[in-house]
C-alpha cells in the first residue's frame, strides 16, 4: 500500500487524486493516518510500497513505525572529498577508487566567492565529479582564460588521466550553457544540460561551507543567490510557464506518498532491481535514517510509456507551487511541465510535501506505475538543487 504523506505531520489524511479533479471521498481507495507516532495505511496493494521487511501486515492495514528504521539501517557511503587547493592535480587522482567511479560525469565552471590576484579578479574553477561522487577533481582557470577552449582542454586532461572514461557529462548552470556546450561538443561524450547533477551539487555545497570561507580573499557577499538552470534567483520572481504534458503521457491519478529513508540505504528494499527505467541519486549520509522521504506516485495504464518518456528527459524533480496552486515537474535545465492544478485539499497535502522536502534537503521521489499493486515502471529518487550554488 502507499504510505501517504509524512511522519513529520501531526495528523495526516491523504488520498489518490485524479489529475483533473480530485476523486470524491467515497471513492478514495488509499487513506493514511498517523496515530501515536505510528503510520497506519489502509488499502490493498503491493509493488515497491508493499512488503517492507520492517512492516507487519494485517487483513486491512499495515502498521509501520518510523522508529523501527533507525536501529537496523546503515548509512550510505560517503562521497570522497578534498579541500586543499591542490586537489585538482594528477597526484590527487591516484587515490581514487576507480571501481566505484561511473561513466556519467558532472561538470561545473563558474566563479567562486573568492578574490585572487591582489583582490582584483574572481577565482574561477572547473569542478568535475562522477554521478556517485567518488571522483572529484578541481582545476582553477585564469580569469583571462575563461573560455570554451580552456574548458575543453581541462576536461580532456582529466579524461586522459582517468581510468574510467565518461559517456555522458551533465552540467546545470544556465549562465554557462554556451561555453560548456561548445567545449563538450568537441569531445567524444554526450553533453546533457540537466539539473540531475546531484553529486556535483553536494560537492559545491561542501566547498561553499568548508573550503571557500577559509581561503584568503573570501568575499561572503559574493556567495549569495546565483540561480541555477535558467538563472532565476527566486521562485517568487519565476516567470516561466509550465507546459502541459502531452495527453498521451498524462497519468489518471496521483498521490502524495512517503517512504522511510532507510529503504534507500544499504539493506533497504529500493534498489536498481526494482526501479524500472528510473534512477537513484546519492543520499546524504548525514540524513536521519528514521525520517520519511516525500514523493509523488503517478498511476496510469500507460505507465511504461510515461516512464520511458521521463527516462528520455532529464527529470529533475517535482515542485508544488503553492502560490500558483500547481504541481509542476522540472526537467532538463529549465523546463517545467504542469502535472495538476491543486484544490484546497490537495494544496494542504502539497504544503506537507514541500515541508518534507525541505526537512530532507530537497530529497524526494517520483514513481510511475500502472496501479498500487505493481512495481514501478520508473522510480526516480531526486534532490531539488539549491538555488544559491
Amino acid at each position: 500500500p502507499l504510505l501517504l504523506l509524512s511522519s513529520c505531520a501531526t495528523s495526516c489524511i491523504g488520498a489518490v487524486y485524479g489529475f483533473v479533479d480530485p476523486i470524491s471521498s467515497s471513492s478514495r481507495d488509499v487513506i493514511a493516518t498517523k496515530k501515536n507516532d505510528v503510520m497506519v495505511v489502509v488499502g490493498g496493494g503491493g509493488g515497491i510500497f508493499h512488503n517492507h521487511r520492517r512492516c507487519r501486515r494485517t487483513t486491512s492495514y499495515i502498521v509501520a513505525s518510523a522508529e523501527t528504521y533507525s536501529s537496523s539501517s546503515t548509512s550510505a557511503s560517503s562521497s570522497s572529498s578534498s579541500s586543499s587547493s591542490s586537489e585538482g592535480e594528477s597526484a590527487a587522482m591516484a587515490g581514487i577508487d576507480w571501481s566505484s567511479v561511473t561513466n556519467e560525469w558532472e561538470l561545473d565552471c563558474y566563479s567562486r566567492p573568492v578574490l585572487v590576484e591582489d583582490g582584483k579578479k574572481k577565482l574561477w574553477e572547473v569542478l568535475i565529479t562522477d554521478s556517485s561522487g567518488t571522483m572529484r577533481v578541481c582545476r582553477t582557470l585564469a580569469s583571462n582564460k575563461v573560455n570554451s577552449r580552456e574548458v575543453r582542454r581541462v576536461v580532456e586532461e582529466i579524461i586522459n588521466d582517468s581510468d574510467v572514461k565518461p559517456d555522458t557529462i551533465r552540467f546545470f548552470r544556465g549562465a554557462m550553457f554556451n561555453m560548456i556546450n561548445i567545449a563538450l561538443s568537441e569531445i567524444d561524450v554526450t553533453a546533457k544540460p540537466s539539473r540531475c547533477t546531484f553529486a556535483l551539487a553536494q560537492w559545491i555545497e561542501e566547498r561553499n561551507r568548508d573550503v571557500y570561507p577559509k581561503m584568503a580573499g573570501y568575499q561572503p557577499t559574493m556567495s549569495g543567490i546565483r540561480g541555477i538552470g535558467g538563472g532565476t534567483a527566486s521562485s517568487f520572481l519565476d516567470i516561466r510557464t509550465a507546459v502541459r504534458l502531452p495527453d498521451a503521457l498524462r497519468g489518471e491519478k496521483f498521490a502524495f506518498v512517503g517512504l522511510p529513508l532507510a529503504e534507500f540505504l544499504t539493506g533497504g528494499d529500493v534498489g536498481v532491481d526494482n526501479i524500472g527505467v528510473g534512477r537513484l541519486c546519492p543520499v546524504d549520509p548525514s540524513l536521519p535514517a528514521d525520517s520519511f522521504v516525500q514523493g509523488i506516485v503517478i498511476l496510469t495504464p500507460r505507465a511504461k510509456a510515461l516512464a520511458s518518456w521521463l527516462a528520455g528527459t532529464e527529470v529533475a524533480g517535482v515542485k508544488a507551487d503553492l502560490r500558483k496552486r500547481e504541481l509542476v515537474m522540472e526537467t532538463d535545465i529549465d523546463n517545467q511541465y504542469l502535472m495538476a492544478k491543486l484544490n484546497d485539499d490537495q494544496r494542504r497535502e502539497a504544503a506537507i510535501f514541500e515541508e518534507g522536502k525541505d526537512a530532507m534537503n530537497g530529497l524526494h521521489f517520483i514513481s510511475v506505475q500502472r496501479d498500487e499493486d505493481d512495481d514501478p515502471a520508473g522510480f526516480w529518487l531526486l534532490r531539488e538543487i539549491p538555488e544559491n550554488l
